[in-house]
């Protein structure tokens, strides 16, 4: 059976469960389902999302809310009862719960708040204390830890008797008694160890930590660097605070990439899923831009507009001025990505920029002598073709429209290279500076180039 005619089958199965009515039946059914499969029945079927969530066991209830997107979340807590809220958000790991929360009202988390358990309602608000976009908000307290002098016996005693509650077993963290974070382990390490060894043997300093007001795009990459399926979070007195796992880095790496893209596409970052946001808050995140976008373009008007002079002498010079401006947007878009992209992903950082603008000064070249070259080679087969289009003075026209290229192409790449790298320097996000962005900037400063390449070329002869 392939997997599209199984889930098929899922599909089918519930809804003449549903039918039933018969609640033991429909939580057999919810509960021998995979997380996922659980998840697909809510997205297939919305009228139901709140009432599958009430009818699954209590912990993979909360397995599922965890990874459905905020807006069916948010529907599922307004039609669940207050009790069954109540469990829901108990049964929550610390960080997925605080995730869910920073997203509601402010009116809307304090009512949701008195419903848990007081510890739980203490960590809980320790978490939204740190910044929203702080290693805080992520971090679970769920973990395991020792002490230095714990023997092999002793940690697998206590992993017994605390992990049932902890986001991951994989690693064992070490503190002193003050709390302090020492090391941690991996529990292959102790696995392999002898029972009567200490823990202090078996540590080699060499852990790696996260702060708990770190950025969580700082975080994302330490992760990666360092292969790791958890790190610790420490306080500025590297007080263990809690932990942080892949899981979670791995939902920061989907936002930040959503999040580029749109500013890459010229609007602000949305929130929500396109379909479920607003219309006139999606207005409002795409208007900004466009308006930003159409005044920069009054300025390539007010350049047509100051050689309008040159062009009515030589008015074959506007035939070209599409293609001159479009060639320095497309090779200022292609820069910005490219160094947007590999700033995400940190192959590059500010420290590179004269090797970045190095390599873009001469891929500038290369590119626009290319785009150069063909455009001459345009002007002089259009000429061979039809000779009175150009006239006599078609070479100086051509290597006019080549130069300009060969420049324009180079502008458009070091602007494309250099301002993302400039706004990260001044603490602002690289995926602001967008391909419309860097394309509408080098339009303005592209006429200026293409003019000033005419001028030396046809000076005394058409202009």
């Amino acid at each position: 059976m392939s997997l599209e005619e199984e889930h098929i089958s899922v599909q089918e199965e519930f809804e003449q469960i549903i039918l039933t009515e018969d609640k033991l039946k429909i939580r057999d059914f919810l509960n021998n389902q995979n997380i996922s499969d659980v998840a697909e029945l809510i997205a297939e079927n919305p009228d139901y999302d709140s009432q599958i969530i009430a009818n699954m066991a209590i912990h993979r209830a909360a397995m599922v809310f965890k990874i459905l997107d905020v807006t069916t979340q948010k529907d599922i807590i307004k039609q669940l009862p207050a009790t069954k809220t109540a469990e829901l958000l108990n049964e929550l790991p610390a960080d997925d719960r605080t995730d869910f929360l920073e997203e509601l009202p402010r009116s809307t988390i304090r009512d949701l708040i008195k419903l848990l358990d007081p510890d739980e309602r203490k960590v809980t608000l320790a978490m939204l204390g740190y910044p929203e976009d702080s290693v805080g908000r992520l971090m679970t307290p769920e973990y395991v830890y020792v002490y230095e002098h714990n023997s092999v016996a002793e940690v697998f005693e206590t992993v017994r008797k605390y992990a049932r509650g902890s986001e991951t077993i994989d690693v064992i963290y070490v503190i002193n008694e003050a709390g302090e974070l020492v090391d941690d382990l991996r529990i292959r390490d102790v696995i392999l160890a002898a029972p009567d060894k200490k823990v202090d043997d078996l540590i080699d300093g060499r852990v790696i930590t996260l702060n708990v007001h770190d950025d969580q795009e700082h975080a994302s990459q330490v992760f990666k660097m360092n292969n790791r399926v958890a790190l610790p979070v420490v306080d500025d007195n590297d007080i263990l605070l809690g932990i942080v796992t892949i899981d979670d880095m791995l939902w920061v790496a989907d936002e930040e990439f959503s999040e580029d893209m749109q500013k890459m596409g010229g609007t602000e970052a949305f929130e929500e899923p396109y379909l479920d946001i607003p219309l006139l808050k999606l207005f409002k995140k795409r208007v900004g831009w466009l308006i930003i976008l159409f005044l920069g373009e009054l300025l390539t008007a007010s350049v047509m507009r100051y050689f309008e002079d040159e062009i009515a002498k030589a008015v074959v010079l506007a035939l070209f001025v599409p293609l001159i401006i479009s060639s320095g947007g497309n090779s200022g878009s292609q820069a910005s990505t490219l160094i947007i992209q590999a700033m995400a992903v940190g192959e590059i950082t500010i420290a590179d920029w004269w090797r970045v603008m190095r390599r873009e000064i001469i891929s500038g070249l290369l590119l626009g002598s290319v785009l150069g070259i063909i455009g001459f080679i345009r002007i002089a087969i259009w000429h061979s073709v039809f000779p009175d289009i150009y006239g006599d003075y078609w070479m100086p026209i051509g290597f006019t429209v080549g130069f300009s290229l060969i420049g324009i192409v180079l502008w458009g790449t070091l602007t494309g290279s250099m301002l993302p790298l400039l706004l990260k320097r001044c603490g602002a996000d690289p995926a602001v500076s967008s391909a419309p962005f860097v394309a509408t900037l080098v339009d303005v400063t592209g006429l200026v180039i293409y003019f000033s390449f005419a001028y030396l070329f046809l000076q005394g002869i058409l202009l």
